[in-house]
């Protein structure tokens, strides 16, 4: 009796789905939406940076000393990038490219130990930083 009921339960199943995948669905939009939709997508495509994060080891108004830390740095961490912005008056030296706050965490951490006034910033992260830092 449990076999039959289960293949009348599947024989029911099967044509239900069968009955499914032979109705024909539309969708309409209003007018714009189709367009609208194609600039999100060709926007989206065209983005090569997302909101990430930054260790920001220095700020100065020495551009002799900002040369100077960021030589240190990279004989020190070869493979963290970094980089340095201007904001006038001051020439802010950054390292590495994270995607979440408790990734950069570790990074201030470590270099805390050696650099002095270390902290996070929220910044533009190029798609490819985030792959070198993996």
């Amino acid at each position: 009796m449990q076999r039959f009921s289960a293949l009348l339960l599947y024989t029911l199943i099967f044509c239900y789905a069968g009955s499914l995948s032979a109705q024909n669905i539309t969708v309409k939009t209003e007018p714009g939406i189709d367009a609208l939709m194609e600039l999100f997508q060709t926007e989206n495509e065209s983005e090569t940076k997302v909101d990430g994060w930054r260790v920001q080891i220095l700020a100065t108004t020495d551009r002799n000393r900002l040369n100077t830390v960021e030589s240190e740095f990279k004989v020190n961490y070869p493979s963290v990038p970094v980089d340095w912005v201007h904001t006038k008056p001051y020439y802010k030296l950054r390292a590495g490219a994270f995607q979440t706050k408790q990734e950069a965490e570790r990074l201030k951490y470590t270099l805390g130990r050696q650099f002095e006034g270390v902290y996070l910033v929220k910044d533009k992260v190029g798609k490819n930083e985030l792959l070198r830092m993996y």
